[in-house]
């Protein structure tokens, strides 16, 4: 798969993964594994681009005696979010074209 359109589908499979309630790294791996293989190497750098690009902020809270950093969706995230359905309907409107000679012989 082109690199560029993966990235893509990642950062949006982060968002989606948080965009119910705040989260942090090792949850959001595991929110998302059923549906894409992530590892933690992939997901921080994601991590950081979607906050340098505010469309995920972080802070830190408490939790068993440690500081543990959450990730908030942002409202430009959510936007990113409903972009992509969008931008996914026409990627599925490509694919049928591309493919047509394929399903008609099915």
């Amino acid at each position: 798969m082109d690199i560029q359109i993966k990235r893509g589908l990642l950062d949006v499979c982060v968002l989606a993964a948080i965009k119910d309630e705040d989260s942090y790294g090792y949850k959001i791996i595991k929110d998302i594994k059923p549906y894409v293989e992530i590892s933690e190497s992939t997901l921080y750098p994601i991590l950081k681009r979607l906050v340098a690009s505010e469309q995920l902020v972080v802070y830190t809270a408490e939790h068993n005696g440690r500081l543990r950093k959450y990730y908030k969706i942002t409202d430009y995230g959510r936007e990113r979010l409903e972009d992509f359905k969008y931008e996914w309907n026409e990627i599925v409107s490509i694919y049928k074209f591309v493919t047509k000679e394929e399903q008609g012989n099915e």
